[in-house]
């Protein structure tokens, strides 16, 4: 008995008569508020204990020699697809022109519309003419067709059959073709008349290229754009200066793989050209990411951030007309890591949440009751006096 009566007196929660009690319609409206407020709390942090939460850390990034890959998807509205070529090229020396290998392009109406894709002309049908051999005669009965590259062939097999397989002989030697109507090939496919019923067209380009993992840039310029010297010069045809807009609408960019959260700032970006001629810069710092879920999963790929810059170009300006993206990879790769909360951790939220409720509710209780008992006893003793 003398136990329980010193543990009886350890007791921190004194009772209360019931008869001592005063309920008031203040602290009816202050208890519903609190609880109200103490059940959104307690359903926010459930949420919280049973989706993972995602932590970060930063790192050297020590990956070397790995590839990256660029998602894009950008609308040129006022840009046929047959006047814009896909480039790249980096610090390393590394130079691609006209990137077709997983890159489509949509030709598209005035309005935006996709126009369907004509059926395909077959270099055995001449539409003018018989094609020239590469020793200069006409193809003849029963003979196989190997068509000239005008000067740029690389072996002495080589055969250019198309104006595609031309202009790629040129591209590789530096070249650039001045007049297409003087190619057999492309004179035969109406290489230049397409181009001329593709004025007035747009042209939505998507898909994905894979570079090397070090600073560099692709961009999207003329056609007919070529390298040589190391710099890169300009080979227009009257008509495709004329109309080369670069005004685009970026529906996506990315470097790597989609992960939960990730934000890239290029997406629905839209730049209308107002001048006649004009260079967009986008410099962009890629970070490399790994992302981890709560099973496990990794997914390594890029963030990244961009400033923009547009150069104004016209009459002998030293500046290509195009868009570029200049990207350079940061030493640092972030870390994002799924996890639970721990049962302790929601436990000690909880408690935390019904007592801090419960005091701060009881504080402002107090002082509303003893507030309105003060005013009432100065109006009882005004009345008095």
């Amino acid at each position: 008995m003398q136990i329980l009566n010193k543990l009886k007196q350890l007791d921190a929660y004194p009772k209360v008569n019931e008869d001592f009690y005063s309920r008031t319609l203040s602290g009816g409206l202050i208890t519903v508020i609190s609880s109200v407020f103490m059940a959104l709390l307690f359903i926010t942090e459930l949420r919280l204990f049973f989706y993972p939460q995602t932590t970060n850390q930063l790192v050297v990034d020590t990956a070397r020699g790995e590839t990256l890959t660029i998602n894009l998807d950008i609308t040129f509205p006022s840009l046929a697809c047959s006047a814009v070529s896909l480039d790249a090229l980096d610090i390393s020396g590394e130079q691609h022109h006209d990137i077709r290998h997983n890159i489509f392009k949509k030709r598209l109406d005035p309005s935006g519309k996709e126009i369907a894709a004509p059926k395909a002309d077959f270099i055995n049908r001449p539409k003018i003419g018989k094609p020239l051999q590469r020793h200069g005669g006409s193809l003849e009965e029963n003979e196989k067709y190997c068509g000239s590259c005008y000067g740029a062939e690389m072996s002495d097999d080589q055969c250019c059959n198309s104006c595609e397989d031309v202009r790629e002989a040129y591209r590789q030697k530096g070249w650039a073709i001045g007049d297409p109507e003087i190619i057999d090939q492309c004179k035969r496919e109406g290489f230049l008349q397409k181009i001329k019923e593709e004025d007035g067209e747009g042209c939505n380009v998507y898909g994905h290229l894979e570079v090397n993992k070090v600073a560099g840039n692709f961009h999207f310029v003329s056609v007919n754009s070529f390298q040589q010297v190391n710099m890169l010069l300009l080979g227009f045809l009257e008509f495709q200066m004329e109309s080369f807009n670069v005004s685009h609408k970026i529906n996506k960019l990315s470097f790597g793989d989609h992960f939960p959260g990730v934000v890239n700032p290029l997406d629905r970006v839209v730049n209308i050209q107002k001048s006649a001629h004009g260079m967009y810069q986008y410099f962009i710092k890629v970070v490399p990411t790994l992302y981890t879920d709560i099973r496990g999963h990794k997914i390594a790929t890029n963030q990244f951030s961009v400033t923009e810059h547009f150069i104004k170009g016209g009459s002998g300006s030293r500046y290509v007309p195009g868009l570029f993206f200049i990207y350079d990879l940061s030493p640092i790769k972030v870390k994002f890591v799924e996890e639970r909360v721990s049962f302790l951790h929601f436990l000690t939220n909880v408690c935390a949440i019904v007592g801090g409720i419960f005091t701060v509710s009881g504080i402002i209780d107090s002082f509303i009751y003893h507030g309105h008992r003060a005013i009432k006893k100065k109006v009882e003793l005004g009345k008095l006096s």
